[in-house]
């Protein structure tokens, strides 16, 4: 099955691709190298998920957040590219919880969006390296912040 295929079989609907809020490309290619600027947790509607995990969030409803930052990346790519199968494969994503001090399963929420990109690509080509890092704060309080770097294929 192909990326395109995986995805309608999930049954999902793609958010709005972000505009930048900014001085920035959200979606750069590189040769052969497809990089998204940090996204967020937008909506079908084009509203935002917020808050602060821990304090706002539980774990689950973080997980699901990221999941949303993970639509949102993959509007972006079908916005620029028109199709997933122009992806070959997930490299590095870096996301960002926007979490308590305590805080400690930030790897768990970000699952929310590597999970998805397995889905989408298989558990080869969707699973790439990454870092889960927690943050004292994100833009607009919005609870996951996710970047990413792709290889097309060529």
């Amino acid at each position: 099955m192909t990326p395109d295929q995986r995805f309608e079989e999930l049954g999902l609907s793609l958010p709005p691709a972000p505009k930048p809020l900014g001085v920035y490309k959200p979606f750069l290619i590189d040769g052969n190298h497809v990089f998204l600027s940090g996204h967020g947790t937008v909506k079908n509607d084009g509203s935002l998920i917020i808050g602060k995990v821990g304090l706002d969030l539980n774990v689950e409803e973080a997980k699901f957040a990221a999941r949303q930052v993970g639509l949102a990346m993959l509007s972006t790519i079908k916005s620029n590219l028109g199709s997933f199968n122009k992806i070959k494969r997930v490299i590095k994503i870096l996301g960002m919880v926007n979490s308590i001090p305590s805080f400690e399963k930030h790897p768990f929420v970000i699952n929310g969006c590597s999970e998805l990109f397995a889905q989408v690509w298989g558990p080869d080509n969707g699973v790439g390296v990454r870092s889960a890092v927690g943050m004292g704060s994100l833009p607009d309080n919005i609870p996951v912040e996710i970047e990413a770097l792709f290889e097309l294929e060529l």
